[in-house]
This record gives C-alpha cells, structure tokens and sequence, in this order.
C-alpha cells in the first residue's frame, strides 16, 4: 500500500512542524551535496528556521559570494543594488543628525545665531536658561550634601572628645609624687610637677631639724632624712 499524498499547508503543532522541518532540512541538504558530487554543480544552499537558526550548504570548490556573482552575470541584475541604497539613505540620515548637533552645540555656545529667528532665538534662551536651572541645582545639592557630611564630621569628633573626657574624669585622681633624692635632678623633678595640681616634687636630704634648705621649702623628718614639699 502506497503513502497517501500529503497536503502541503502549515503544520499547526509546534512540535509536529519543527519535526518536519528537521527532517526535511536534512534531506534537501543531502540532495544538495548529491547535486555537487554527481554533477559538478556549484550549490549554494541557505535555510533560515522559524526560530531564527540559520542552515548553509556551499559546494566545496566555491564560496557563497561567488555563486551570487555568477548569478547576478547570468540574470544581468545586481542584487546588492537595494542593500547599498538602503544602506546609503541610513548614512545620510546619520550626517544630518550629527550636522544638526554640531550646529545645536555651537549654538549653545554662542556662535552660528545669525540666521535664527526670534522665535528660534527665544526657544534657544529658554533652553539655556532651563540648562542653568538644572546646573544650579546641582551644585546647591553638592554643596549641601558636602555641608551635611562635613557636619557629620564634626558632631562624630565632639563625641569623641567628650567621650574621652568622660573617662579621663572619671579616672583616680589621687596625687602623684615625684621623689627627687641625690641621683635625680631636683630642678627637673620641680619643672615636672609645675604646673600640675595633683603631681607634687619631693626631696630627701640628711636630717637638720628646725632648718629650712637653700630655696626655703620646709622640711619634714623621715628616719634620717628629711621630706621638702616643693
């Protein structure tokens, strides 16, 4: 029994047509290098699918672009002729955009104004005047966003500050004294603890009761020396 004849319509079934696309891109493909072999013919075979992949066959002594040469000699026409014109027009376009940019920035810049209009010059003002806006702005939000980060500084040290005097009030502030005996320089002991309310200078020396030194500080008795309170 032979195949019924298939009608030739679109394959609704997405899985069905990509199924049949498979298979019969593989055989027209075969054909097309059967064609070369047998032959000799120069084939060149494009297939794009409906999801955008594309599937090529060149005969192996030939190139894609040289076939459509060949092609283009035969029928007399040029197929690149509409690219490059569509090409052509696109590049056009192009220029004039970029010539009207260069023309809008010299005008920004005060130049090329003699041909506009009042009209045009008037819309030129309030452009200039919107791009002021807009850079003033900018500037003001700098300025206050570095105020308020230099303020942030500041608040961030004084914290620091009232910190560390917090702790240094809260330490023990019993006297400290500095015992100045005859391997130490009494004058530096004296310039140490000048100054200096809770830091005070001692001196021993040898024992003389009811006897005052040469720079008249009082003299206290302890064993055999005596204690000057500076």
């Amino acid at each position: 029994m032979g195949r019924g004849k298939i009608e030739i319509k679109r394959i609704e079934n997405p899985t069905n047509r990509q199924v049949t696309y498979s298979k019969r891109r593989a055989g027209i493909m075969k054909k097309a290098q059967e064609l070369t072999v047998l032959c000799d013919a120069e084939v060149s075979l494009l297939m794009i699918s409906a999801t955008g992949k594309v599937s090529e066959f060149v005969s192996p002594s030939t190139t894609v672009k040289k076939v459509y040469d060949r092609f283009q000699q035969v029928q007399g026409s040029n197929l690149w002729q509409s690219h490059y014109e569509r090409m052509q027009e696109n590049l056009n376009k192009q220029k004039e955009i970029n010539n009207k940019l260069r023309r809008e920035i010299r005008q920004r810049n005060g130049d090329d104004l003699n041909h506009l209009t009042f009209q045009e010059l008037r819309g030129l003002e309030q452009n200039m005047e919107k791009s002021l806006k807009n850079v003033r702005d900018r500037k003001y939000h700098v300025i206050t966003t570095s105020t308020e980060t230099y303020k942030k500084k500041i608040r961030h040290l004084e914290e620091t500050q009232n910190t560390l005097l917090r702790e240094f009030e809260g330490r023990d502030l019993e006297a400290h004294y500095v015992l100045a005996d005859a391997g130490v320089d009494y004058q530096s002991a004296l310039g140490l603890a000048n100054g200096r309310s809770h830091i005070f200078a001692l001196r021993l020396q040898p024992n003389q009761p009811n006897l005052r030194d040469a720079g008249g500080y009082n003299s206290i008795s302890i064993n055999s020396y005596d204690l000057s309170l500076a």
